[in-house]
This record gives structure tokens, sequence and C-alpha cells, in this order.
């Protein structure tokens, strides 16, 4: 089942419950992926749904780190919940000694030697860990190794 019919039987799921929370997280993710579709003029493969699945929940993450640092804990607490929805359609995420491992391979494999390699090195490793992976995450590992 694709990403949006899948968000389309629990969102059924969630209005039965009646679950208003993560009913309007679903809806959220719905409308940025059938907007991205619209943009596109056409149907989203599952790599493009995994894209906007994904940059929705990178979103919600820079903003939950702004409303802590503001200590607004009320708008923090719905995004939490926000976060939690958005994360069972998700890929499993790989840990962080995973990345590293991913990212000794892609080194050894592209020969990068310094720190200006690093363009080239991520733009190996970013299609294999896509949606996988934050990418900052990996970005730290790989100038931790390219020093």
């Amino acid at each position: 089942m694709s990403l949006l019919g899948q968000l389309n039987q629990d969102m059924k799921d969630a209005m039965r419950a009646k679950d208003k929370a993560r009913l309007s997280v679903i809806r959220m993710v719905k409308a940025a992926i059938q907007n991205e579709s619209i943009k596109k003029g056409d149907e989203l493969d599952s790599e493009e749904e995994l894209t906007v699945l994904s940059r929705e929940f990178k979103q919600r993450k820079e903003s939950l780190g702004e409303f802590e640092s503001a200590g607004r804990e009320d708008l923090v607490a719905g995004l939490n919940v926000e976060l939690k929805v958005i994360e069972e359609y998700l890929p499993t995420q790989l840990t962080e000694e995973e990345i590293l491992a991913i990212v000794e391979e892609v080194i050894a494999e592209t020969g990068a030697t310094s720190k200006a390699d690093f363009g080239k090195v991520m733009k190996v490793i970013l299609p294999k860990v896509k949606g996988k992976a934050d990418g900052s995450v990996i970005s730290k590992l790989l100038q931790q190794k390219l020093s």
C-alpha cells in the first residue's frame, strides 16, 4: 500500500477513534503530499512521498528546538505528538554506528582524503540513507572522518 493509501486508512481509523490530535497530523501530512503532487502535476512515487514526509518531520524538529529554547512548553507538547505520528510513517532510522559504517564505506569507495571531498562523499551517501538518517548527523560524522 502506498503512503497516501496508508494515510487515508489511518485517517479513517483516527476519525473512528475520535483521536483529534492524530487526525490533525495525518491530515497535515496528507495535504503536504497532495500539494507536492499538484505542484509536480503527477502522482508522487514512494521515494518522493518519503522526501515530503522527511521534510515535514525536519520542519517540526527544527520548530521543536526553537520552541524549547524560547520556553514555550505548550507548543513543545503539541510538536512532540506530531513528531511521533510522522515518525510512524518514516522508515526505521539508522543508529549512529550504522551511519558511521556507511560513511566509512563511502569514504573508502570514493577515495576521499580531505574536507575538500566532503561534497563528493555526501552525494554518494545521501541516496543510500534517504529517509533513514538525519543529514546533520551524517554531516557531523563525515566531517569527523575527513578531518
